[in-house]
């Protein structure tokens, strides 16, 4: 096993290797029926903020995903650009047999659950369609670097093995663990080049994975991937209907206000557009997709 990282082959300049995902904002058309999805089916604690929103997440942790409900929004449109999935990340095997026993409870479907050989996932869909991935890790030691491209694939996952974490009484827990994080963002836009160029050569993310067809995959600090980019079904296709179920914005958390602002000052080089939103600095990438960056300390 190969165990070189990208961290040989990175670009010029690439963003803080401390880079995380933080939370996903999503306009759903029923926010009591969506909030009861992601506190049972999900296991997600949810509180309403000042503004209606549902702020939802992890036992003493950030909020992960923040709903605003519109009855009256256009449906979600899965030939538009816009959130393929968010992902949420679990400390461990165990936790992710949880999330299974937790869907099965709340008889949530699936509509898929894959081995990518770095993390074992499952796949499911919100009520309003937003994708949903919930997933675990394997090991870092244990992921496979190839001329800088990390290996990954989707083969079946094995259920039964990932159940046979639970022992008796463990086997139902009705919230996630504690440490329960955005691990990644999975993106629909209109083509590739203009992404690359944007959260690659502007942003500053690594490029991990080219291996899929139509779809890249790009991180910070030789993490697998922290955005997923298609055109599987939204090659050449525009934004969403303003207002629309979807996707609203997604942080980018850098680790301090330098290295935030090294990014804005690329931001701005570029001339991409910018506003000041919530604390932080709300861009769109080629394809309209809502990216707020944001600082973690005031520092």
């Amino acid at each position: 096993m190969s165990m070189a990282t990208p961290l040989q082959t990175r670009q010029a300049v690439s963003i803080d290797p401390a880079t995380t995902m933080g939370t996903v904002r999503l306009t759903v058309s029923d926010l009591a029926r969506s909030r009861t999805f992601y506190e049972r089916a999900v296991g997600l604690l949810g509180s309403e903020r000042d503004d209606g929103t549902i702020a939802l997440g992890p036992p003493g942790g950030p909020a992960l995903v923040e709903l605003l409900g519109d009855s009256a929004a256009p449906a979600l449109d899965r030939r538009a650009t816009g959130l393929f999935h968010l992902a949420i990340l679990l400390p461990s095997r165990r936790d992710l047999a949880l999330a299974l026993t937790r869907l099965a409870r709340a008889r949530w479907p699936l509509d898929g659950a894959s081995d990518h050989l770095v993390s074992e996932a499952l796949y499911l869909s919100d009520p309003d369609g937003n994708g949903i991935e919930i997933y675990r890790d394997r090991p870092r030691e244990e992921w496979t670097w190839s001329a800088g491209q990390i290996e990954m694939a989707t083969v079946r996952l094995d259920l039964d093995g990932v159940l046979a974490e639970l022992h008796g009484g463990d086997a139902t827990e009705p919230v996630v663990a504690a440490g329960t994080t955005m691990g990644h963002v999975h993106l629909q836009v209109s083509e590739l080049d203009s992404s690359e160029a944007f959260y690659s050569g502007i942003l500053g993310f690594d490029v991990t994975v080219r291996g899929y067809p139509s779809a890249l995959f790009v991180s910070a600090g030789g993490y697998h991937h922290h955005l997923g980019l298609n055109t599987w079904h939204s090659a050449g296709s525009g934004p969403p209907a303003p207002g629309a179920v979807g996707l609203r914005s997604f942080d980018v958390l850098l680790p301090n206000r330098a290295e935030l602002a090294a990014v804005l000052e690329r931001v701005r080089a570029a001339g991409v557009p910018e506003s000041d939103v919530d604390g932080g600095t709300l861009v769109r990438d080629p394809s309209g997709n809502g990216v707020l960056l944001r600082a973690t300390t005031a520092h």
